[in-house]
């Protein structure tokens, strides 16, 4: 039985979702951000998810936010609608404990009953093995690579791209 819960994202999570985007900016290579956003930017930001009706999901564990998960539109052009982008973050302590699977099991399933058909994952850093494992296990297949796109820490990065279908995926019309 996991020692974690998965929960809908709320307002008051913010604060913590905030210092766990500010560590991975600041320390990781899964953002290609360079500054962290403050909270009021990163409410700004779940606030138009939310308004969009995404699903922004938390972890919980031993009484604080162990990581988060959201979905969000993956290009602005109506014809992308059906497709979805995920990120994943955890707290530095919550590697490795099935949290960032669970999460992102949980969005999948949100997404597919919102009737999204496609999942994107936009993972940064080529060697960031852990992320493309867990989108691996969860489904997704590897698509391509954007080779040295980004530039942070002193040198080049990756983008590797990973797609999952979601429900009829593009079998069949949307509604």
């Amino acid at each position: 039985m996991p020692d974690f819960k998965i929960r809908p994202a709320a307002p008051a999570d913010i604060p913590a979702i905030t210092e766990i985007y500010a560590e991975a900016v600041r320390h990781g290579t899964a953002t290609f951000e360079l500054t962290p956003p403050d909270a009021g930017e990163m409410r700004r930001r779940f606030e138009s998810l939310r308004d969009g009706n995404f699903p922004y999901l938390v972890a919980e564990a031993d009484g604080h936010i162990a990581g988060y998960a959201y979905a969000g539109p993956y290009r602005p052009r109506p014809a992308y609608r059906f497709t979805v982008e995920n990120s994943v973050y955890l707290s530095p302590a919550s590697h490795r404990r099935g949290i960032g699977l669970a999460l992102l099991t949980e969005l999948i399933a949100q997404c597919a009953a919102r009737g999204y058909r496609q999942m994107i994952a936009v993972i940064g850093d080529s060697a960031n093995a852990g992320s493309i494992g867990v989108h691996a296990r969860a489904g997704f297949d590897m698509i391509g690579t954007h080779p040295k796109v980004g530039f942070k820490f002193g040198r080049w990065l990756d983008t590797v791209m990973m797609q999952r279908a979601l429900g009829e995926g593009g079998r069949t019309t949307p509604e």
